[in-house]
């Protein structure tokens, strides 16, 4: 295995593969905007989208010495 690194230099093979899978996982998350099933960013977008939950807390809120 250590030939196959006198071929390439480990530096910028791993800057190439970074670079990659960055512009991969770009493209992925630019494929599934576009969608309007997978859009997270519209409320609008998502089908059957029903009114967004409300968070009810049964405990009171605890009182400080500041405040």
């Amino acid at each position: 295995m250590y030939k196959a690194w006198l071929l390439v230099h480990p530096v910028r093979f791993l800057v190439a593969l970074y670079a990659f899978l960055g512009i991969l996982a770009f493209m992925i998350h630019f494929i599934l905007l576009s969608t309007d099933r997978y859009n997270w960013l519209l409320d609008s977008a998502a089908p059957g989208a029903k009114k967004k939950a409300e968070i009810h807390s049964p405990m009171q809120p605890v009182r400080t010495m500041l405040g």
